[in-house]
Parts: structure tokens; C-alpha cells; sequence
């Protein structure tokens, strides 16, 4: 009786080790599953994400070109996301595109014509929200997951229009790789399924299709406009015995020869099955609690016997009471409406006689007479005696039934207003082509003739002139005056161009207080110059608004069709640089398009891309110059000073990329980088006892309006009395700027010296310099370069040294190229000297040398 007793319990144990063992591989799978679940989803939405900002500005700019249109996207890219490019499609056809490089065969795609594309893009145009696509074949080469979002912008009655979509288009590699599919030390095998976002539904389009095959475990990842679902199982296979098995038998076998040990033995696995009994009846309870909650029904039917029982759900569902006894399946086909139900029946006839999944959607009438639509689905199974059963699940889908009938009677009101709205089309058509305030074409209708007038100019044996016309100092008139103000001011500006263009030419208004005009030149390029010399001339005459004298100007960009290989919406581009040349040279002008400026253009974006590289790479490093008390000559402080360690053109100084950064809004970024470094090297300075005592920082404008600022310093914990903050003084001497007055005085309150740097080259007062209180005034180096020969400079240096001492504040002297200037500012009182005289900008391994050495020559 033992050996059976130990015989019957080796084979129930092996069989649960067994069962605990799939168990626990499945659930290790399906952790690192939920890892790969969680990366996919927060990589997707986290680029998608990237790309709403930039659906928000086309919203409002949505005649930008590719330059406004690059400029946006590119800010969007970083080291961490996935995107590849950003694309923009006015009218469903690839016109914007950021990166251009590598992904110019992308540009002029039509959606609509394209087999693999179009279903998304009109889908997302249709559903008005967006949808991701892919994997899919990209038109300039390689493979990419494509989010795309409808634009929808206002037009003229306050009405949505439909302009074009927006792709950001995710690297499927990048992707793969961030989320850890490509992971070597992943250990399973994954594949992924529900292309086009589809689900479960959709194709595979990752990994061996023999994972599918192979009982994985699954999960679904939420993707916008649907889900795919990710497969996977044990790299190898799961394994068919257990780890532990020879290990477990060797006892069952020793266990066997024992007397007591079965006995044993025996207990124990009657109290672990009594443990996971009780386990199983938590899980279900658990399981009874979610049903209730979610107020779904469940029902069993035999089908031999077709019995049928369900639980007090169901009975909620159908009317019935609790008590109303055992319910039988003549209680289900009499509850189910009489035109639904032969539609029931058959549906439940079909999943048995397939033995496959029985789903079904009906009306109840309720014994009160109510009516309920209802839907169930239900499997197939057999049990242990070979018995064919069917147990499903009911739920009440009445709400979600009554809103899709309303949905179809909005669709049936729409489609009727949509006929309508036919009989206006043409007036529609007009507002759509023209400026409802000024009845000027707008940059839709320059779209259509600009190619054709380029082609007429042509065949006449001209040109085609295009000056891009912006109206200076407009936004002026509008916050002073109002909109009405501004309305008028556009009013008047376009009776001045078609005044002066007549019947020569073409004007449009393409933008607030943007226009455009078109001519014909032939070979006297001074016509389109005089013409803009008459305009700006009239421009420039005051208009009179409710008494109100209003003046305002023009800057005018001119392009030429020279027939130079220049194409009608390039022209338009070339205008549009000449217009950016003309204001940055003082407004109220004109300048013609050039390949000189094209270059120079080119070559700013060329540096400016650079420099973008360059923060992300950390080339931009710290200089040190020394600065020494003017009468011991100790050093008594260092000046930190950005330099850019170009990976081809070597050390550059700010004058090579100050101006271009301050374009791109990074100049803070820049400060910020500078500050960080300079405290990383004084507290090394500190630890190894260099005995440099303090560290100027130059800080700009922009930082200082920055509300962030403070609160950046005081995470820094920078120790009261190191450091200084140097500030141009035409940065807001003289001026009201109380968030840059306030940030100032919170500075010093942290402890942080507030200098003035480039003193005497700006506008500043002597009562700025009492509101500020500066701890040190530096005086320019243009002042200082001619007082060893200049009597008259000398005595101006004289008197900002007297003044600042007067005020108590320490002058600084810089530029100090000779020890004759040296001797020169001791003996007018000046306190510390910087310049070449004493030491060159170095970086902190040259100045920790540099100090060291001068305290050895200083000590023998």
C-alpha cells in the first residue's frame, strides 16, 4: 500500500512541477513582455507626442514655408526620440519636409495616389484624429512607422478646412532598438502582430512567425487608433521538462524504499494542494467581484442535455427575479425578441456545429415590457467526461446601441446639409481665393497663377519679378490703436500697391501684413526697383485714423525669374530672403535677391546647424584669462570666457558664433553650460588649494528675463562670495525691466557679485549705475587701448575711476595689452588689470600650470 501510495504521489508531484514550471517560464516571459510593452508605448506616444506642437503651429501659420516649417521641426529632434523626419503634406501632397537630407525623394508624394499611403492619410483626414501606420515602405528608401495628424484650420465664415496632413515618420530600427526588441540579452523571442495598428486582427510584422505558432504569451500595446499585440516565448522554445524533474524523481525513488518518508511526504502535498485550494478560491472570488463590478452575466449550457443556468447577472439583465427558480433555455429564446430571434438562434448553431466561438448581438424584452439590447459571446469546451458544453458572457449594450443611432441620424442630417451647401460652392470657391478684408487674391490663389505667370513672362521675353512687401512697425498700431486701427492700416497699404501695380502686375495679400506682387521685367531691372522706391516712398506718408496721425513703413524683398534653372515657388523663397536682408539692414528698403546673399544665407544655417551639434556633442568649453590686483599684481579672480572646440576648425572665439547663436535662442543654453563647467573647475581649483579666489560669468539678456533663473542658481548651491555675474550694461541700464531688476537683486541675495561689463560702450547713467550697485565695473577695452597716447582718453578713463570709486564700487580695466598701460591705470587708481600684458585665455589645466608656475617664480 506505501509503494502505491508513493507511486501515485511521484506522479501527481511530477505533474505539478510541471505545471509550476510552465508557470513560472510564462510568467518570467511575460515580464520582460511588459517591459517591451511599456518601452513600445511611451516611444510611440513619447514621438508622436514630439509632433502635436508642431500640428498647433501650422494650425496657426498655415501658409509656412519649408524654411518656418524646418525651423519648427527642428526642435523636436533629440538624442532620445525615434523620429527620422517630420513631413508635412498641404493638400495630401509631401511639400514640407524636415530633414530635407536623404529624404528629398519623399517630396511631391501624393497620398492619394499612393497604394501603400492613401488608406491612412484619408482615414486620419476622415476619423479627424490621428493614425499610426506602418511598418511601411518609405518613399525615399527604408522602413518607418508613420503617425499622422489631420490639420484643420480656420477659414473664412469661422469654418474648419481641411489643409493637409502632418507625418512623423519613426524609425523602425531606432524604435526597435529604444524599446529592446533588438536586445541580444533579451532571452525570449518576440514577435509583433496588428500591422497598421490593427490588433490581433491585423498582419505580423516582426519577428518568426513560428512564435505565434508556439502558445506564447501575449499582450497588447496601445498605440494611437488601435493596438498591436506582442507574441513571445522562451528563446529556444519552452521547455518540455522541467529544470528540477531528474532531481524530484531521484527522491520519489529514495522516498520509495523508506517506510516513514512516504508518509511524509504525502502529508506535505496535501498541504500544499490544500494551500492552492485556497489560493483558487481567493482567485475566485476575486474573479466574482471584477463579473459584478463590470455587470457582466455568465451562463453555461450543456449541449447534450441543453440544460442551461447563468448567475443572478444574467437574471439582472433579462428582468428577472432571483427567486423565479432555475432559468432553462426556454427562458433564454422567450426573453429574446421575436425579429432578432431566428438571427440568435442561428448564430448559436453555427459556433456549435464549428465548435468555435459564439458571438451574437440581440434585443430582450423585459417582463415589464422594456426592451434591452444585449450581447454574448461564448467558447466551446468539453469536459473531462467528454461532455460538449458552451459557457459565455452576457452585457447590456443598450447605451452603446441608442448613441450609434444618433450617430447615423447626425450623419443623415450632415449628408443633407451637404447638399445644401452645393448651391454655394461658387461664392465659397470665391472667399476662398480672396482676402475677405482687403479682396486682395490670397496665397492660395498665388499659388495656382505664380507657375503660369513665370511660364507667360517667359513666352513674352521677359521675366518674372516677385517682391515680397512686409509692413514695418504694423503690430505697433495694432497694440496702440486696435485691430480696427490695423484693418484700416492694411486697407490703405493695399490700395497703395494695386494703385501703383495697376494692370501690370499681380498683388496679393498672403499673410497679416505680408504681400506679394508680381511683375514682368525685361532686360532693365530697374523697373521693379523703381516700383519698390515709389512704394516705401508712399508707405512712408502718415494716414489718419479717427484723428489718430498713423505712420508705418515697408521692407521689400525682389526676386528675378533669370530662367536659371528658378522655379516659381523657389522665387517666392528668394524673395522671401531678400525681405529678411532688407529688415535686418534697418527696414524701410528694399534688397534684390543675390547668389552672394543665397551663400550667405547657406552658410548661417550651415553654422547654425553646427552649433546645434556642438551643445549636443559638449564642444562648447571654458576659458580661463587671469585678472590681477593692479597694485601687487596677485591674482585675484578669473574671467570664464565660451569657447567652441570645433572638430575641424579647432578653438573658436564667441565673435565666429555669438551673433548666430542669438538667432537661435541658445545663448543661454550657452551661459548655462559655461556656469556649470566654471563650478566643476573652481571646486577643483578649492580641493587642490590653487588659491583662485573668484570666477566672472558672462550672463545675457535673455537669461536674465529667464523665471527659471533662480531657481537653476539655487540648485546649484554656489558658495556666497566665489562667484560674479558679468552683464553687458545695455542689457537694461535705463531701462524699466522689472523682471530683469528683480532676478538681479534675488541674485546678489544668493550671494552671487553683480558686475558690468564693456562699460563706456553703451547708454548707461550714473543713476542706473546708484538703482544697480554693482560690486565691480569693467571698463572697455576701446577705452583703455589709447591712454597710454591719448591725454583726453586717459582723463575719461580718469573720470569712470573716480566716479565708480565715488560709488564704491572696484573698476576693472580689460584689454590691458602692455605693462605701460599697466602703469598708467595703477597710478589713476584703478583696481584689478586684465589683458595680454599679464596672461592669455587658457583652459583650467593651462591656468592650474599657469598659476603654479607664477607662485614658484614669486617664492624663489
Amino acid at each position: 500500500m506505501a509503494v502505491v501510495v508513493v507511486a501515485v504521489c511521484a506522479v501527481f508531484a511530477d505533474h505539478q512541477n510541471k505545471v509550476v514550471s510552465d508557470q513560472a517560464a510564462r510568467a518570467d516571459v511575460l515580464a520582460k513582455v511588459n517591459v517591451i510593452r511599456a518601452k513600445l508605448e511611451g516611444n510611440i506616444n513619447g514621438n508622436l507626442q514630439l509632433a502635436r506642437g508642431l500640428v498647433a503651429a501650422v494650425t496657426t501659420e498655415p501658409y509656412m514655408g519649408e524654411q518656418r516649417f524646418s525651423e519648427l521641426a527642428s526642435r523636436l529632434f533629440n538624442e532620445e526620440s525615434q523620429l527620422r523626419n517630420i513631413a508635412g503634406a498641404p493638400d495630401l501632397v509631401i511639400s514640407l519636409m524636415y530633414p530635407m537630407a536623404g529624404n528629398e525623394k519623399a517630396i511631391g508624394l501624393d497620398y492619394r495616389k499612393s497604394d501603400q499611403q492613401r488608406a491612412a492619410a484619408l482615414r486620419a483626414r476622415d476619423e479627424r484624429k490621428p493614425i499610426l501606420a506602418g511598418p511601411v515602405d518609405l518613399q525615399q528608401g527604408g522602413r518607418a512607422f508613420v503617425g499622422r495628424f489631420p490639420v484643420f484650420v480656420k477659414s473664412a465664415g469661422n469654418t474648419d478646412r481641411f489643409w493637409g496632413i502632418v507625418s512623423a515618420v519613426v524609425d523602425v530600427q531606432r524604435l526597435y532598438q529604444a524599446s529592446g526588441l533588438l536586445d541580444k540579452d533579451l532571452g525570449i523571442d518576440v514577435a509583433l502582430i496588428g500591422k497598421d495598428a490593427l490588433g490581433a486582427n491585423g498582419a505580423q510584422f516582426f519577428g518568426d512567425e513560428q512564435v505565434v505558432e508556439s502558445n506564447p504569451v501575449t499582450a497588447d500595446v496601445l498605440v494611437p487608433s488601435g493596438s498591436w499585440r506582442i507574441a513571445a516565448i522562451p528563446r529556444g522554445g519552452w521547455p518540455t521538462t522541467p529544470a528540477n524533474a531528474w532531481l524530484l524523481r531521484a527522491i520519489m525513488v529514495v522516498a520509495a524504499a523508506l517506510i516513514l518518508l512516504p508518509f511524509l511526504t504525502a502529508s506535505r502535498l496535501i498541504g500544499e494542494r490544500q494551500r492552492n485550494y485556497w489560493e483558487l478560491h481567493r482567485l475566485s472570488r476575486r474573479l466574482e467581484l471584477a463579473l459584478e463590478a463590470s455587470a457582466i452575466g455568465v451562463w453555461e449550457h450543456d449541449l447534450e442535455t441543453n440544460h442551461l443556468a447563468w448567475d443572478d447577472r444574467v437574471n439582472e439583465i433579462y428582468g428577472r427575479d432571483a427567486d423565479s427558480g432555475p432559468p432553462g433555455y426556454s427562458d433564454w429564446a422567450g426573453a429574446i425578441h421575436p425579429a432578432d430571434l431566428p438571427g440568435a438562434l442561428a448564430d448559436f448553431d453555427k459556433a456549435v456545429a464549428g465548435r468555435g466561438t459564439y458571438s451574437s448581438e440581440y434585443r430582450v424584452v423585459r417582463p415589464d415590457g422594456e426592451i434591452r439590447h444585449v450581447r454574448s459571446r461564448a467558447i466551446f469546451y468539453q469536459t473531462a467526461n467528454n461532455a460538449p458544453r458552451m459557457v459565455g458572457a452576457e452585457w447590456d449594450v443598450t447605451a452603446d446601441v441608442l448613441l450609434n443611432t444618433d450617430l447615423v441620424r447626425a450623419k443623415q442630417l450632415t449628408e443633407s446639409k451637404n447638399t445644401e451647401l452645393e448651391s454655394a460652392k461658387a461664392r465659397i470657391e470665391h472667399i476662398a481665393l480672396h482676402d475677405s478684408l482687403t479682396d486682395l487674391p490670397n496665397r492660395r490663389y498665388l499659388d495656382q497663377v505664380l507657375e503660369d505667370y513665370a511660364a507667360q513672362a517667359k513666352l513674352g521675353g521677359g521675366y518674372a519679378a516677385l517682391l515680397h512687401v512686409d509692413l514695418d512697425r504694423f503690430k505697433h498700431i495694432n497694440d496702440t490703436l486696435g485691430h480696427a486701427a490695423g484693418d484700416a492700416m492694411l486697407v490703405h497699404a493695399s490700395s497703395v500697391l494695386k494703385s501703383n501695380v495697376g494692370d501690370r502686375g499681380f498683388v496679393a495679400r498672403i499673410g497679416g501684413d505680408e504681400f506679394v506682387i508680381l511683375c514682368t521685367v525685361y532686360d532693365d531691372v530697374s523697373q521693379p526697383a523703381a516700383l519698390a522706391d515709389n512704394i516705401v516712398e508712399q508707405m512712408r506718408r502718415p494716414v489718419y485714423y479717427h484723428g489718430h496721425q498713423c505712420r508705418f513703413g515697408v521692407s521689400i524683398g525682389i526676386a528675378i525669374d533669370n530662367g536659371r534653372d528658378v522655379d516659381s515657388k523657389q522665387l517666392l523663397v528668394n524673395a522671401d530672403i531678400a525681405l529678411y536682408r532688407a529688415k535686418r539692414r534697418g527696414r524701410n528698403r528694399y534688397e534684390f535677391f543675390s547668389a552672394e546673399l543665397q551663400s550667405e544665407i547657406v552658410n548661417t544655417k550651415r553654422i547654425a546647424d553646427e552649433i546645434l551639434a556642438g551643445l549636443e556633442r559638449d564642444e562648447f568649453i571654458v576659458f580661463y584669462q587671469p585678472q590681477f590686483n593692479a597694485k601687487t599684481l596677485e591674482i585675484v579672480g578669473v574671467e570664464a570666457l565660451a569657447r567652441w572646440r570645433h572638430p575641424e576648425k579647432g578653438i573658436l572665439a564667441p565673435d565666429v558664433f555669438l551673433k548666430t547663436a542669438e538667432e537661435l535662442n541658445v545663448v543661454s543654453v550657452i551661459d548655462h553650460k559655461i556656469l556649470q563647467q566654471s563650478l566643476l573647475d573652481f571646486e577643483a581649483w578649492s580641493a587642490e588649494k590653487i588659491g583662485i579666489p573668484r570666477v566672472s560669468v558672462n550672463v545675457s539678456a535673455r537669461r536674465l528675463r529667464d523665471e527659471e533663473l533662480l531657481k537653476s542658481l539655487r540648485e546649484l548651491n554656489i558658495k556666497k562670495g566665489t562667484f560674479s555675474f558679468e552683464l553687458v550694461e545695455s542689457i537694461f541700464l535705463d531701462n524699466n525691466d522689472d523682471l530683469v531688476s528683480w532676478n538681479v537683486e534675488q541674485i546678489k541675495q544668493l550671494g552671487i557679485d553683480i558686475e558690468i561689463d564693456d562699460f563706456g560702450t553703451g547708454y548707461a547713467s550714473i543713476v542706473s549705475l546708484l538703482k544697480l550697485q554693482p560690486r565691480r565695473l569693467k571698463i572697455d577695452r576701446q577705452l583703455i587701448d589709447p591712454i597710454v597716447s591719448s591725454p583726453q582718453r586717459r582723463q575719461v578713463v580718469s573720470s569712470i575711476i573716480e566716479i565708480g570709486k565715488s560709488l564704491g564700487i572696484e573698476i576693472i580695466a580689460e584689454g590691458v595689452e602692455t605693462m605701460k598701460h599697466a602703469r598708467v591705470l595703477k597710478g589713476l587708481g584703478c583696481d584689478i588689470l586684465q589683458g595680454y600684458a599679464f596672461g592669455h585665455a587658457m583652459d583650467a589645466d593651462r591656468l592650474r600650470s599657469f598659476v603654479r608656475s607664477r607662485r614658484l617664480r614669486i617664492a624663489s
